[in-house]
């Protein structure tokens, strides 16, 4: 009886395995994604990893948020979404720090609210002033807020997010990399509301593989 459980459950593995591996069949490496040349460890331990490289700074990560905000609530529960953000110029590091001083609040509710301050009402958000003002129209404490912006934690987050950029060469946002080896990146241009079922069956991919 033993032996012939294992049987099953060995067959069912590899069924689901199958199933896995045909989802991501019509997969083109090279249009719809590509490998990365220095794969990276994934920082989420069991789970699938998807990074989202992006800036609050930038008009094309304001367009998919919406799509992707409705796709992260339907993420299997072995798979978890990271926010990396982008710093390709000074402005852009302001406004990094904005996204992990909400992270830090537990605050992410705020961010299509970030975007809207940003390129909506053309709000500086990158400048911290400007950022504490708005902060309080939003109904959060200013002290709280000024900690947290100025904390080690944030500033060390932003210092890692410089090198995450630079590991996983990073040239431009919205960019997705799914569990350190597979990236969105690509010479073919995608449509955002493409990108949600990519990343799905490069994910049904990664664990297959993983498995």
């Amino acid at each position: 009886m033993k032996m012939m459980r294992w049987v099953v459950r060995g067959a069912a593995a590899f069924a689901l395995m199958a199933g896995a591996l045909a989802l991501a069949a019509d997969l083109q490496e090279g249009k719809d994604f590509r490998r990365l040349d220095k794969p990276q460890p994934v920082e989420t331990g069991k789970k699938i990893e998807v990074i989202e490289f992006f800036s609050f700074s930038c008009p094309h990560c304001k367009d998919i948020e919406p799509i992707l905000s409705a796709w992260v609530k339907k993420l299997p529960a072995d798979v978890q979404l990271r926010r990396i953000p982008a710093q390709f110029s000074p402005v852009w590091t302001g406004t990094s720090k904005v996204w992990y001083t909400l992270e830090g609040l537990n605050e992410e509710r705020l961010i299509p609210a970030v975007f809207t301050a940003i390129h909506g009402q053309n709000l500086r958000l990158d400048q911290d002033k400007a950022f504490f003002d708005w902060a309080v129209t939003q109904g959060l404490d200013r002290k709280k807020v000024e900690d947290m912006y100025n904390s080690f934690s944030v500033n060390g987050k932003v210092a890692r997010a410089k090198t995450l950029v630079q590991n996983y060469n990073v040239q431009s946002v919205p960019n997705f990399v799914v569990d350190g080896k597979y990236t969105t990146d690509t010479s073919q241009p995608k449509r955002h509301e493409d990108v949600p079922p990519l990343l799905d069956k490069l994910i049904d991919k990664a664990r297959a593989e993983r498995k």
